[in-house]
């Protein structure tokens, strides 16, 4: 009886001493991500308001527009957040601001700055090597690896309704609309199977994994079989590419 009582102690020691251990371990998770999520946004909002773009430079104004919504948007996230996952949203938001910062110090003629970490939909999506163009529904669609005045539209590179879309300057931000659901997805898709899907296919595309080059080939085979059906191919365009997801990079 004594021996069943001893082990009993112990067992409840031991319980108690693992629960308080992953208390303190999930506390300590917590409390560091949320440092990590306000190093960043305080980073960002030391770049976006020691910034300030010329006039006449476009691109680079754009894109600290950009970067300024990033930062705006982190931190409402900050405040509202209180979980791991939460903090980490937070984080993803204010390293898409910092690409933009990248994106408008680069065309102003600066140095970049530090590395900005990659977020999950980047990865493998490569960049424009080569000036691209499209034209979609009776409208022309552009990109390039570098600014001017025409494509003054960054994108860091993502996924846009799963299809690879490699980082750049664009004419128009054509990715925007998958956010209105399945009629803007229509648009992404149209553009990317008609512009991109042939930039990758043909090697316009630097730094590609093979699967985001591999995604391309087929979005361009797709694009092939489909075109005779492009005028009423709103249930095969919204059936795959419905919803407006942005995958990996979340806009």
């Amino acid at each position: 009886m004594e021996l069943w009582l001893t082990l009993l102690v112990i067992a409840v020691v031991v319980i108690v001493f693992v629960v308080h251990s992953n208390k303190r371990r999930a506390e300590r998770e917590l409390a560091d991500a949320e440092a990590e999520a306000r190093r960043l946004y305080e980073r960002l909002g030391g770049q976006t308001m020691n910034l300030t773009a010329p006039g006449d430079d476009l691109a680079a104004g754009q894109a600290l527009a950009d970067a300024g919504e990033r930062y705006t948007a982190a931190g409402s996230q900050l405040e509202s957040a209180s979980s791991i996952r939460q903090y980490r949203l937070a984080c993803e938001t204010s390293i898409e601001g910092l690409h933009y910062i990248r994106a408008a110090r680069t065309a102003m003629g600066m140095d970049p700055g530090p590395e900005v970490p990659a977020l999950p939909g980047q990865r493998g999506v490569g960049s424009l090597s080569e000036p691209v163009s499209a034209e979609v529904e009776g409208r022309s669609y552009t990109g390039s690896p570098t600014p001017d005045d025409e494509n003054r539209h960054y994108y860091p590179g993502g996924r846009v309704d799963g299809r690879p879309v490699p980082s750049g300057w664009y004419n128009t931000p054509w990715w925007q609309p998958a956010l209105a659901g399945v009629g803007g997805a229509m648009v992404g898709v149209m553009v990317f199977n008609a512009m991109l899907a042939p930039a990758y296919a043909g090697g316009m595309v630097e730094g590609a994994s093979a699967d985001a080059a591999g995604d391309g080939g087929d979005a361009g085979a797709d694009a092939g079989g489909e075109g005779g059906d492009a005028g009423d191919g709103g249930g095969d365009f919204g059936g795959d590419f419905g919803g407006g997801d942005f995958g990996g990079f979340d806009f």
